[in-house]
């Protein structure tokens, strides 16, 4: 395929990097970026990236991604809750500062010929190229001006986040509440230079509203950072800033957005990263989608015969991607949402939960890189000491260990007890307000022993059954039972360790 001339819309790193790979593929082509604003503008701190993305880049263009990891800052996982921390030597972690990451990106991209415009705004439908690229955010004017034919559509949700930073380098990235006067509040904080660090805090609104947050970001300037909030949070977070301060750049309190799309493209118009979809900052961040999207696009641009198929090819790849990422990330987002909740747990059987909360890692996959914290984790479970722990065969084990006096092991056969309400779960969302009806029926119901949840086969389903179930667990304060099929006793066995379930009754005898 043929392509003379490509126009990015947007200078951030998925628009920097397509435009890279674009210029390396088609030599003789012109590309060039728009950007509206000037490169030392640039707001934000730290930006990760995880191991398979790392694997990506590397495939994708190996002298960009050296550079990446060159000017990037490694560290390790921690949790810390009531007093004790306990971390995780992982050695694949690696950030980047933001703005550094986008002179890497420019830089090399510069290097293959790309040219640049900045202080450019302008809409696609002035530009004259073969392709037009709309890497412009999540507030992507592109995207709005053709909102019916892209089929776009923005979900806001309810819990607020501030992202910050810290200048010193923390010693491992953590996650870590603070209880205050107003509620809790929830970091997430890593480093990504020798003196920086990101520190991201999030909130419920009852919280923020407490707090005051609410009155000082209405009065915030459009460029401001909420200076009240930062010092609030800095006196607040002190044991874990190591005396140092947070600082702010443009940082005041939003409410996470999940863009999604029916279409990617029209005509000779394609939307990549956050213009097209996004997923919470919990799973994985908007940099990495928009980097993989243009590693797919410029791949599906060189396989095709013309346009409209390259950008066909391109959707029909990456989407299913996307789409998996952002249920990931939703079932993700919401358990940060309910973390507060959790904070009786010991921290081991929370990392265990943190780990396992949206079904793409089992308790005995975490074993191989976290032996010690999961054999901590299942003794907390078991109520017993960590030499008890049957490390060769965990699933067993756990589903072996009595429920108090009443229940000799966790696996049942739900016909032997009295007095269950039998509920086969079909809500979609477990904190919405069908859930929230059904969880008060079961609490105010004195009558019940407990309940029998039972929901469809698929993964999603059987996941949404244990969010409703630990809801039902702990504000009804009810006995718990889920009946699943045998094949999903990986699910079960995380449910159980993480006392999201009470009882699970796998369809054999128990």
């Amino acid at each position: 395929m043929k392509l003379r001339s490509v126009d990015v819309l947007g200078g951030g790193p998925g628009g920097l990097y397509v435009a890279r790979l674009l210029k390396l593929r088609y030599p003789d082509s012109r590309v060039r970026v728009f950007e509206q604003s000037e490169p030392a503008s640039t707001f934000g701190f730290g930006v990760g990236l995880a191991t398979r993305t790392q694997r990506n880049l590397d495939a994708a263009d190996p002298e960009t991604f050296a550079a990446i990891v060159a000017h990037s800052w490694s560290h390790e996982m921690s949790m810390a809750v009531g007093g004790r921390q306990v971390s995780l030597a992982l050695d694949n972690l690696i950030a980047i500062g933001r703005s550094t990451l986008l002179d890497v990106l420019r830089g090399h991209a510069a290097d293959a010929g790309v040219e640049f415009s900045y202080n450019s705004r302008v809409c696609a439908d002035e530009l004259d190229a073969d392709l037009v690229i709309a890497a412009d955010g999540v507030n992507s004017g592109t995207r709005d001006a053709r909102a019916e034919v892209f089929g776009a559509r923005i979900d806001v949700h309810k819990g607020l986040y501030l992202w910050a930073g810290t200048d010193v380098a923390l010693p491992r990235a953590v996650f870590t509440p603070v209880r205050t006067e107003y509620g809790t509040f929830v970091a997430h904080a890593y480093p990504y230079a020798g003196d920086r660090s990101t520190f991201l805090i999030e909130t419920d609104e009852e919280t923020w509203r407490r707090a005051g947050f609410d009155v000082t970001t209405e009065r915030l300037p459009f460029d401001g950072s909420d200076e009240d909030a930062l010092e609030y949070l800095g006196e607040a977070f002190a044991e874990h800033l190591h005396g140092h301060r947070l600082i702010g750049n443009r940082t005041r309190w939003l409410r996470f957005r999940t863009v999604s799309c029916e279409r990617w493209h029209d005509g000779n118009v394609v939307l990549l990263g956050d213009a097209a979809h996004t997923a919470h900052y919990s799973i994985g961040s908007g940099t990495k989608l928009a980097m993989e999207g243009g590693i797919a696009l410029a791949a599906a641009i060189a396989g095709a015969s013309d346009l409209e198929e390259a950008l066909t090819e391109y959707e029909r790849v990456r989407r299913p991607v996307v789409e998996h990422l952002q249920e990931t990330a939703a079932r993700s987002m919401s358990w940060w949402d309910s973390f507060p909740t959790r904070l009786d747990l010991p921290v081991e059987q929370l990392l265990v939960s943190y780990m396992t909360r949206a079904g793409k890692v089992s308790v005995d996959r975490f074993a191989t890189s976290a032996a010690g914290v999961v054999r901590m984790a299942l003794a907390q479970y078991g109520r017993c000491d960590v030499s008890e722990v049957d490390d060769g065969n965990r699933s067993e084990w756990v589903l072996r260990q009595p429920l108090g006096t009443a229940f000799a092991s966790r696996r049942v056969r739900a016909s032997d007890i009295a007095g269950l309400r039998p509920v086969h779960v079909t809500v979609s969302d477990p904190w919405g307000s069908a859930a929230d009806t059904l969880v008060k029926e079961i609490g105010a119901d004195e009558a019940l022993s407990g309940v029998l949840l039972s929901t469809a086969a698929d993964t999603g389903s059987v996941l949404t059954m244990f969010d409703l179930a630990e809801r039902i667990r702990r504000e009804a304060g009810t006995l718990v039972v889920a009946r699943l099929d045998a094949s999903a006793i990986d699910l079960a066995v995380g449910a159980l360790v993480t006392e999201r379930v009470d009882l699970v009754d796998l369809g054999d005898a128990a």
